[in-house]
């Protein structure tokens, strides 16, 4: 009885390896077509110059240099859809201009804090950038999707960013904040003496509803400033809480 058992576990094991073996053959068989493939899609862009693709058992991977960060997604997105490719192993460095963080920081943040001036939901996103050895990391709070995307394209196609994280929060959709919104809103511009922030393009005290709770953000002149808009945001009805976190004057500039 126990020779009948090696002998049948000897036949599964064989079994086993039989069938991986079968497997990383056919994922593998199509490797030097795709690397070919990959080539010549690299190929047919400029910015793809310093890149080199290589295949095994159906994963691309690149390396080389780009310029830009947006450039190093681009490469991985023409070529993760290359017939038969399993899948993309992206190792690009980004090799363009040299930024200090401090440098880098303070120019996203003043791109980020114009973005999307004059549309309706610009003054409900707040977006915080810091930096370190060019990683870039966005959080904060946007109104919906279409304010998270602008600021990583923003971000991604900045000169001298090597990496991006996205800690951006989308606020949920809720008619009952939108309402808030739209009351917090009249009532901290409408305030004669906050309404020169209105000037503004870029709408420096920005109102975040989450679920009923306020938030304020931004940059404004005074003390005075900052405890009407808290005065002001308070005297929401509906409001389940009123956090006031304005800076004066520039004390921060670790966000729009």
């Amino acid at each position: 009885m126990k020779a009948v058992t090696r002998i049948a576990g000897a036949v599964l094991l064989a079994g086993a390896l039989t069938v991986t073996a079968g497997a990383t053959t056919s994922a593998s068989r199509y490797d030097t077509t795709i690397a070919a493939a990959a080539t010549q899609k690299l190929a047919e862009k400029e910015q793809f110059q310093n890149v080199r693709a290589s295949v095994e058992d159906g994963i691309v991977t690149l390396t080389g240099t780009v310029d830009l960060y947006q450039e190093k997604l681009d490469a991985a997105k023409s070529v993760r859809k290359l017939k038969n490719a399993t899948g993309v192993r992206n190792l690009i460095q980004v090799a363009g201009s040299q930024v200090s963080d401090s440098q880098l920081q303070e120019k996203l943040f003043r791109k980020i804090y114009y973005d999307r001036t004059g549309y309706y939901d610009n003054a409900f996103n707040y977006v915080t950038v810091s930096v370190n050895d060019g990683v870039v990391t966005l959080a904060g709070h946007t109104y919906d999707s279409v304010g998270r995307d602008t600021a990583l394209a923003l971000t991604q196609r900045m000169p001298g960013v090597k990496d991006v994280v996205d800690k951006i929060d989308i606020l949920p959709t809720s008619l009952f904040d939108d309402n808030l919104r739209r009351r917090a809103v009249r009532v901290i511009y409408g305030d004669s003496a906050l309404s020169r922030y209105a000037i503004d393009p870029a709408r420096p005290i920005r109102i975040i509803v989450d679920k009923g709770h306020v938030s304020l953000y931004g940059q404004v002149g005074s003390t005075m400033d900052k405890d009407i808009a808290g005065i002001r945001a308070n005297s929401l009805p509906g409001a389940f809480s009123v956090q006031n976190n304005l800076v004066v004057e520039n004390d921060s500039k670790a966000g729009m």
